[in-house]
């Protein structure tokens, strides 16, 4: 049967082991890395598309979205000390379910790390946009910093901050363990500095009504800022090159966790207490939906009135201390998020780079694609497809729908890898598991539902997209991958498994 094509956990360890990298991460740059990956467009951005769809109640949609990343997290840290190798959640499905749904995990990370990158983009826009104009007085035409769907032609900054990130990667320009801990600190003295203003400033009216548009706003806006914590995944990939790694992943991805969850929650109360957070509606008082044309259209209008909500803004964080009359910190905030949020670009292509670089040497991509510059000795024909992706879906799509998009091929992923967990505490229970999960029967099938409810939850058209997105790579998988892969040719060897015949 095609779904027991797997690849096992020693044959894994293996090859990676005959191509390993240098381990020289420790516990803190784990930590650290987790939390530069977690803290950036989520929510320095998404603070604005939450309360559009929840107003007040987002403080519940953090809460919602941060409990279901917790149990996903458990899980992949008893995967990662267990197989510490790079490939995330596509590597942990080879190992349990086999070659076809590892196949479509990883077609689905496309959709996490290389449309997140697009949205980290678009959110670097409003904060550059915003920065240049309070700054220095100059103003983009709206036509060239928003996409179409969006009121705009093209979202010019994004296109070229995108670029420009493409381009450095190709020249082989990467993040040390110090440049990221340097990035990590100025996102974190920039969130202490809004909570230290915006807390005194709270006050209780502006939670009224704290439910404006009922419990499934509170759980559509925790669809959508679930990419808030999107990322930590990403200390997974790094399992190669970690010291000690059965030890510090799992710390690297429950303590990032951790602590961006408590930031964000401070934030987020400082943001609603400060200026309030209700949902912008039109003259018929019915809601808008965030990133639209219609949304778009009521913001401008309202701003000529002198009016500028939370949800209508592209620099949420600034634009609350700016109201709260602060402009000088409000301009820090959004230059905090303007030499920030590029390394987030950096490291998401990165990531995406590393994940295709493991299924082409698993055979289930092109060999061309893990080709090495003569001179720059970078992956360069890779970076720049997945570069020119991430640069057209940036200038044309608002970072709301990227946003949903990037987490429909996320949930898919965190359930596989929960499910993983379940399968192998059956499976190969001798197996010496350096994490446990506690109560691994109640966490697991808490991962799965909750990545299911929020799911749901998503606009029609991100559910729409994952679906067909999964087509696509399936229809590549019959003609290239399934006819090329390592394992089916026996090059990797295929246990046995009872009750199951071994395909030739």
């Amino acid at each position: 049967m095609l779904f027991w094509r797997v690849k096992p956990l020693d044959a894994i360890l293996a090859t990676a082991e005959k191509k390993s990298l240098r381990r020289t991460l420790g516990a803190i740059h784990l930590i650290l890395l987790g939390v530069g990956a977690v803290i950036g467009t989520g929510i320095f951005v998404l603070t604005a598309e939450a309360a559009q769809k929840a107003g007040p109640g987002m403080m519940f949609s953090f809460v919602i979205a941060g409990f279901v990343c917790a149990v996903s997290a458990l899980c992949y840290a008893e995967l990662a000390a267990m197989v510490p190798v790079s490939g995330s959640a596509y590597t942990y499905s080879y190992a349990v379910l086999g070659e076809l749904i590892a196949w479509i995990v990883g077609w689905a990370l496309i959709l996490e790390y290389a449309v997140a990158c697009s949205a980290v983009a678009v959110g670097w826009s409003g904060y550059f946009t915003g920065l240049i104009q309070n700054s220095f007085g100059w103003e983009i035409p709206a036509a060239f910093a928003n996409g179409p769907f969006a009121g705009g032609l093209i979202n010019l900054p994004a296109l070229v901050i995108c670029i420009l990130v493409t381009g450095l990667l190709v020249m082989g320009t990467r993040e040390s363990a110090t440049f990221n801990a340097l990035l990590v600190g100025v996102k974190i003295i920039a969130l202490t500095v809004f909570i230290l203003i915006a807390t005194p400033a709270i006050k209780l009216e502006h939670f009224q009504p704290l439910l404006p548009l009922g419990g499934s706003g509170v759980f559509a806006a925790a669809a959508s800022i679930f990419f808030a914590y999107v990322g930590f995944d990403a200390v997974s990939t790094a399992a190669e090159e970690t010291t000690n790694p059965q030890r510090n992943v799992p710390i690297g991805l429950i303590g990032s966790l951790g602590i961006c969850t408590v930031f964000y929650l401070l934030v987020s109360a400082g943001a609603i207490g400060a200026i309030g957070a209700q949902p912008v509606t039109d003259l018929g008082g019915n809601q808008l939906d965030p990133g639209s044309a219609a949304m778009g259209q009521q913001c401008l209008s309202l701003a000529s009135a002198g009016q500028q909500p939370l949800a209508c803004s592209k620099e949420a964080l600034a634009l609350v201390l700016r109201q709260l009359g602060w402009n000088r910190m409000g301009d820090l905030i959004g230059f905090a998020a303007f030499i920030a949020l590029p390394s987030v670009i950096l490291m998401m292509l990165f990531g995406q780079t590393r994940i295709f670089f493991v299924m082409a040497r698993d055979g289930l991509l092109p060999d061309f694609m893990t080709r090495i510059h003569p001179k720059f000795q970078t992956p360069h024909i890779i970076t720049i497809i997945t570069g020119a992706i991430v640069t057209l879906s940036a200038s044309f799509f608002p970072v709301g729908k990227l946003a949903d998009i990037s987490n429909s091929g996320t949930l898919f992923a965190f359930t596989v890898v929960a499910i993983s967990v379940m399968i192998l505490r059956f499976r190969e229970k001798s197996r010496h598991r350096p994490f446990t999960v506690p109560a691994i029967w109640v966490v697991g099938p808490l991962a799965v539902l909750g990545c299911s409810v929020l799911f749901v939850y998503l606009p029609i058209e991100a559910k729409l997209v994952f679906p067909i997105w999964a087509s696509i790579g399936l229809v590549f998988y019959y003609f290239y991958g399934y006819r090329n892969s390592h394992v089916g040719k026996g090059i990797a060897p295929i246990p046995p498994i009872k009750g199951f015949e071994r395909e030739p």
